[in-house]
């Protein structure tokens, strides 16, 4: 029987932000696939074997909110994270209609994105 990858990619610009990212989610049994751009996941998007996404909103080129969209018009059916730091009700009623699983707002309870995860990919 073939076991599912648990990975997860994440899109963060910032680099301390992705790193701890990246630490938390190895801790809790997840490899990780990280991105430091929206237009660098798009590159790699084909190629990925990811269960969920996580995704910034606030990137330096491209929005979290764009890609999403983007990906949901080429059919993409990734489950999407969302995380920011900005508490803007706007920005959130955007990323809902966008399409998530969540929406956090940094800093985050680890256990609140392990949650998320497994909602993802359950």
């Amino acid at each position: 029987m073939l076991t599912r990858r648990k990975l997860v990619a994440v899109v963060e610009d910032d680099p301390d932000m992705r790193k701890g990212l990246q630490r938390l989610l190895n801790v809790h049994g997840f490899d990780t696939e990280v991105f430091t751009s929206a237009e660098a996941f798009l590159a790699a998007e084909a190629k990925t074997e990811a269960m969920c996404l996580v995704l910034d909103i606030h990137l330096g080129g491209m929005s979290g909110i764009e890609l999403r969209r983007r990906l949901f018009a080429s059919d993409c059916k990734l489950p999407v994270i969302f995380i920011t730091a900005v508490d803007d009700d706007v920005i959130q009623q955007e990323a809902m209609e966008a399409g998530c699983v969540a929406y956090l707002r940094k800093p985050f309870p680890a256990n609140l994105l392990i949650g998320a995860i497994d909602k993802a990919a359950g």
